[in-house]
């Protein structure tokens, strides 16, 4: 039997298997391992910034584009990869994406000049923007919809959640002990032996033939960019900074467009019949709040614990080993909470436990005997931020034909990027208008409450909300 029947058969209803083969361990295997390496490199050059901009010489003005290149590409064209991961097949682009991260992420090594680093870094969040769509395709169509597909999505959650975290150790560690450079290196071997790898694991899968929406491509993504960019700059400069709010609004109408172009389109990017359907959308707002409020969590304890504690770069990054602790655990216990109470109660659960871990952090003091609070919390909420995020992937990608199937998870994919990507500068903006002009230690803990408080109340009106809007849909 070929390898493209072996995924047909274990993707057929009448033959879904009951639990993990051989032949799927390795499948969950790789693509985890692609998703991981991807997730890390979200926050890997973080810590690095600094050295990074006197290595190569950049203005410090300029030093937010090595993240924000990165960010624009990433989240800017993931559904329109996602849609070309259904025409020209997912794993053909899974590969092409690897190989294109690799050679980007050894160019990004060798860089001599800004130029160059952020050239490697675009074509990295393109690599991105193709490979976590179509990986996340491959999972869904590879594992029949209820425990196995629950399952790998929950372990593809965890690693995700777990490598945002340890990316920001890991380029501490590397910074610290080689260099830099080994934040960009270490993909390369990774994405070699995937490449090596996948193509005798990976069946080819992939959507109905048809034509590409040019228009619905051209606004989507444009839009995207503009709203990514406004975000960037609101948490650099503040929302009332002329480019934010140029940026943001171009983005909100480009999208509006998109919405209308995609109605008449007679062979459309995103159906308007998928984005009507009450989980996509609603699966895909507890998504983007899940993503919003963990990741600026991540940014808002890191100002905690380096201006308010004192505590080192490399110090705080370790602090956040708790948190992936809690990621992975919800992660791997996530099929089974979801196999036992349902999948709405469990991403409405995990809303509720990190809505009041968060709010717990409101109790946080300006001494280090307050530590067991900021890891006791941190640990619990990750937990239940994971239960939401697989609850959302579940909810936004079941029910659906394998011909949407790329489409679903090309808009979680974008809703997961969205989130990463806005949630700093919001969080940033409004513990900035918290602090004042006055930066003690004092002060940044006052910035730093408002925000945290902020982040609870979103993360409980999220859980609210799925509540009510997903409550019919108590099962998977």
């Amino acid at each position: 039997m070929s390898t493209i029947d072996e995924v047909a058969a274990a993707t057929a209803p009448a033959a879904a298997p009951q639990k993990l083969t051989g032949r799927l361990r390795l499948v969950l295997v790789v693509l985890l391992v692609a998703q991981f390496m991807l997730a890390v490199d979200f926050s890997i050059l973080n810590v690095a910034l600094p050295v990074i901009g006197r290595g190569l010489g950049f203005s410090l003005a300029n030093l937010q584009w090595i993240a924000t290149a990165f960010a624009l590409s990433a989240a800017g064209f993931t559904l329109l990869f996602g849609r070309i991961a259904d025409l020209v097949g997912r794993r053909r682009l899974f590969l092409a994406g690897l190989a294109v991260l690799g050679l980007s992420s050894l160019v990004g090594g060798l860089a001599v000049n800004p130029e160059m680093l952020l050239i490697a870094r675009v074509a990295q969040g393109l690599a991105t923007a193709a490979v976590t769509p179509a990986g996340l395709s491959l999972l869904t169509s590879s594992f029949p919809e209820g425990p196995l597909r629950d399952k790998a999505l929950g372990l593809n959650g965890a690693l995700m959640s777990a490598g945002f975290t340890t990316g920001a150790v890991l380029g501490g560690i590397l910074t610290d002990l080689l260099s830099w450079r080994w934040a960009f290196f270490i993909n390369v071997p990774v994405a070699l032996a995937v490449l090596i790898i996948a193509p005798r694991v990976l069946g080819e899968s992939r959507g109905e033939r048809a034509r590409l929406d040019v228009p619905g491509a051209l606004t989507v993504t444009l839009g995207l960019l503009a709203l990514v960019f406004g975000l960037t700059m609101a948490g650099e400069h503040g929302f009332g900074d002329a480019r934010a709010l140029t940026g943001l609004l171009a983005g909100v109408v480009l999208l509006v467009a998109f919405y209308f172009v995609e109605k008449r389109s007679p062979q459309p990017l995103v159906p308007v019949r998928v984005l009507h359907r009450r989980t996509v959308i609603w699966g895909n707002v507890a998504g983007l709040i899940a993503f919003v409020t963990e990741t600026s969590l991540v940014f808002l304890m890191t100002l905690y614990l380096q201006k308010v504690l004192g505590f080192s770069p490399l110090a705080a990054g370790l602090s956040f080993a708790v948190l992936g602790l809690g990621t992975v655990i919800g992660g791997v216990t996530a099929a089974r909470v979801i196999g036992r109470i349902g999948t709405t109660p469990a991403l409405v659960t995990g809303g509720i436990v990190q809505a009041v871990a968060t709010a717990a952090l409101l109790g946080l003091g300006d001494d280090r005997s307050w530590m067991w609070l900021l890891l006791l919390a941190t640990f619990v909420g990750g937990v239940g931020n994971m239960l939401v995020i697989v609850g959302f992937m579940v909810t936004a990608t079941s029910g659906l034909p394998d011909e949407d199937q790329g489409m679903a998870t090309g808009v979680a994919t974008m809703t997961q990027q969205i989130g990463i990507t806005m949630g700093t500068p919001i969080m940033s903006a409004i513990a900035t208008a918290g602090i004042g002009a006055s930066a003690t230690a004092a002060a940044i803990l006052d910035g730093v409450g408002t925000a945290v408080l902020v982040n609870a109340v979103i993360v409980a009106v999220g859980a609210v909300l799925a509540g009510v809007f997903l409550r019919k849909r108590a099962t998977v």
